[in-house]
């Protein structure tokens, strides 16, 4: 494997990649069928970030990314494959994200080149509907709206601060006074809606959690500060709570991006595969996504594959890894007709196996 990514490089002027490190990437390993699934429109679609014309973007979990040297042959891994145009790496997420002329390369020859140089990338189910998702923005728009306000305020509030003596401020304070009033309810009706929500439900379920005094210093700033305006006593405190409209919003936005770097988590998506291997009646092989499989079908199971539906095993004889679903690593050895459980990985040679019931998202769940 470490001879074949040297000839690839040594081909292509790349041999410098190993003067950033001493061990970058992996050892590649046997992918043969493995991307079948690939060559299937409809599962390729549901995996690109972006489609249009003649221009396609995808994003790939590479967890072999680790060092300098695995950076620079991936942001340089359009000299190796013609078609690809740009590639920038992630290295926090261990992603890359390539843009590629879909008419010139397709992403089963990309993920088949990363894979020869030693980074596999990682397609799970989890990835199947990345096209759909929906990235939300309400908190940079909430965080956005809350910085104008506090910023605006703030100048207007300079001459409350210095009581400045000057025919003109003191003439026109009532209206700067009101229109610091009007400038402060984007901040306290919009950006701040997400600590009343989250005190009202908490107040509802009986619970208890630190929205509430937040939602409720909020308000009672907004009051007091209202009041004082009406009562021409002052120009109140709208600026201490846009102010502190704005920092919450600004700790909660640094909050949310360092859990993004530190999260663990992952559900089931994220080990099942997009699709299986099914053979027809005229014993072919076809990659299906599994959603398609139905009972009765017969899929062929490749080392290292999860099981992802209950079914009869058709071969002789399999050895099944059931950590996934038990916690057990030690192989369980299946003979002929016996039923194999979904969330098994097999390991050792390709087995063939029956589908007891049709795939469904309810049931994946």
């Amino acid at each position: 494997g470490g001879k074949t990514v040297y000839e690839i490089f040594s081909l292509n002027d790349m041999s410098c990649y190993y003067d950033f490190e001493k061990s970058p990437g992996a050892t590649p390993l046997d992918i043969k069928g493995k991307y079948d699934f690939l060559g299937n429109e409809s599962i390729v679609s549901k995996l690109l970030e972006f489609q249009e014309h003649k221009t396609a973007i995808v994003s790939l979990s590479i967890p072999h990314i680790h060092c300098s040297s695995c950076i620079w042959i991936l942001e340089n891994i359009h000299k190796l494959q013609t078609g690809i145009s740009t590639s920038q790496v992630n290295f926090p997420e261990k992603k890359v994200r390539i843009t590629y002329n879909h008419e010139v390369t397709s992403l089963k020859k990309i993920v088949h080149l990363l894979s020869s140089i030693g980074y596999e990338p990682y397609i799970s189910l989890e990835n199947y509907e990345t096209g759909k998702n929906n990235v939300d923005r309400s908190l940079t728009y909430k965080l956005g709206l809350a910085f104008f306000c506090f910023g605006n305020i703030m100048l207007l509030s300079f001459p409350e601060y210095f009581e400045v003596k000057e025919f003109w401020l003191d003439t026109y304070k009532p209206f700067f006074r009101w229109l610091i009033f009007v400038l402060s309810l984007p901040s306290f009706l919009y950006s701040a809606s997400g600590y009343y929500v989250s005190a009202y439900k908490s107040i509802k379920s009986g619970m208890l959690n630190i929205d509430i005094p937040i939602a409720l210093g909020i308000i009672i700033f907004f009051i007091r500060s209202t009041f004082d305006i009406v009562m021409d006593y002052g120009s109140g405190f709208f600026d201490s709570l846009t102010g502190l409209i704005f920092f919450m919003l600004l700790g909660k936005m640094f909050q949310i991006k360092t859990y993004s770097f530190l999260s663990f988590e992952r559900d089931f998506k994220s080990y099942f595969p997009i699709a299986i291997t099914k053979i027809n009646t005229d014993f072919s092989e076809e990659s299906v996504p599994i959603y398609d499989i139905e009972k009765g079908n017969r899929l062929l199971i490749r080392n290292q594959e999860l099981i992802p539906v209950d079914g009869i095993l058709i071969s002789d004889k399999a050895e099944i890894d059931y950590s996934f679903v038990t916690g057990e690593a030690i192989p369980i050895t299946k003979k002929s007709g016996d039923k194999v459980f979904a969330g098994g990985k097999q390991i050792g040679k390709v087995i063939e196996m029956e589908v007891l019931h049709s795939v469904s998202q309810s049931y994946l769940t």
